[in-house]
């Protein structure tokens, strides 16, 4: 059969047309991500190796750090700056900073010694709760921010204007704080979602605002970024919303580390936009990325993780085996992807797996046998399916090897997983 008539896309009934502009992306891994709880700080090594793997999936934009936070961050800045420069990473660099010439001094300091433009994103608290709590007022915010631009036009910084908690914070205080931005020559606005707080609607409207009072500005050279947190579990689909509703660059980090909940995955996002249409950007290494970011700060890669985590491509269900084992032997690899599975695993250089385990039917125990070199007669299949379902958990390969050569025990049975790849 033709292909498209396999799946009905319910995705494309209404017209969803995608974003006008260029999608761009801001890797916020090495700054926001690092501020994560349960994260171990990388060395400098894999943050490099980090960087790599960022140009190479064609995120084009990376924050490194907040030099303001003192000497140790300058350095490590410093040394990231000079590697995008030096191995001519297609990245460009941001660094985070409040709202004070203290924070931005710093970025001046490195874009004069490594000769690379780094853009500044400046940030203040803008909603109701956090200026009760810090005892502010509009009149406060204002001077910090006006002088804080004031500061980063004389360095030749480009600027980055950030509200923080966006999403609660009245429109007459974003009118003025974003209103001072434009005024005096902001390049980017971002609007943020800080604690998670947004549902895809409520992101929908702040968009529509934005573009309003840009428009109003009369500014036709400002573009617009999304920064989204995991709190409700809505990052992807938030950053989806921003991008159709106007935003131009959206931020995450891998594997979602942050605060709290985290940030919006950026793995899971690019995956999602590659699968809608609306990048063509490589992704075959987006699962090395994910690898080497649980590596080096140190975050397992929970099972079930979207993709990416070990339970994703892999079922020991019969009935789902048995149709995955049905398309393989139609000898057709495009249905075996797609026949209980939402996502292709080949479109990021993954595999659909075969287990064996109480749950399972002969067919993935036929597999399993076939696919390991040996002969399924009807009395080993029985032997190793009566085994399975006897487990109370998924069977293991040394398991299942003694099991087919008549032993009890692993032997010198080759180590893994019960895994036969499809």
């Amino acid at each position: 059969m033709d292909r498209d008539e396999l799946i009905y896309d319910w995705n494309l009934v209404e017209d969803t047309p995608a974003p006008k502009h260029p999608i761009e992306f801001d890797d916020e891994t090495l700054r926001d991500g690092l501020q994560c709880p349960s994260v171990t700080n990388p060395p400098i090594e894999q943050k490099i190796e980090l960087l790599h793997l960022m140009s190479d999936l064609g995120i084009g934009h990376a924050n490194v750090g907040l030099p303001g936070a003192g000497p140790h961050v300058v350095e490590t800045v410093t040394r990231l700056v000079e590697e995008i420069r030096d191995a001519k990473l297609a990245l460009k660099p941001n660094c985070a900073a409040r709202t004070m010439a203290v924070d931005i001094r710093p970025v001046a300091e490195i874009t004069q010694k490594t000769g690379v433009p780094i853009e500044v994103c400046m940030f203040i608290g803008s909603s109701p709760i956090r200026a009760y709590t810090e005892d502010w007022d509009l009149k406060t915010m204002l001077k910090h921010s006006v002088s804080a631009l004031e500061f980063a036009n004389k360095e030749g910084l480009p600027v980055m204007f950030v509200t923080e908690d966006t999403t609660r914070a009245h429109p007459r205080t974003l009118d003025a704080l974003y209103g001072a931005a434009l005024d005096h020559g902001a390049g980017r606005l971002c609007f943020c979602d800080t604690v998670g707080h947004s549902v895809p609607q409520g992101v929908v409207s702040l968009m529509r605002w934005a573009r309003s009072l840009i428009d109003k500005s009369g500014r036709t050279d400002v573009k617009i970024d999304w920064h989204g947190h995991m709190d409700r579990g809505l990052g992807v689909p938030n950053a989806i919303a921003a991008l159709q509703s106007g935003a131009h660059r959206v931020h995450g980090t891998a594997l979602g580390i942050g605060e709290r909940a985290g940030n919006a995955p950026m793995d899971l996002l690019l995956a999602n936009l590659k699968l809608a249409g609306w990048i063509d950007n490589d992704l075959t290494r987006l699962g090395e990325y994910v690898e080497l970011t649980s590596r080096a700060v140190n975050v397992p890669v929970p099972a079930s993780y979207p993709i990416f985590g070990r339970d994703a491509f892999e079922t020991g269900t019969g009935v789902h085996a048995a149709a995955v084992i049905k398309a393989k032997q139609k000898g057709d690899d495009w249905l075996a992807d797609r026949v209980y599975s939402g996502v292709p695993a080949g479109e990021f250089g993954l595999k659909q797996v075969i287990r064996v385990g109480p749950m399972c039917g002969k067919s993935n125990v036929v597999w399993w046998l076939e696919s390991h070199g040996y002969d399924a007669s009807d009395a080993l299949v029985d032997r190793l399916f009566q085994a399975a379902k006897d487990a109370r958990k998924l069977l293991e390969d040394d398991e299942l090897h003694a099991l087919a050569k008549g032993s009890s025990t692993g032997g010198q049975a080759p180590k893994g997983s019960a895994a036969a790849e499809v």
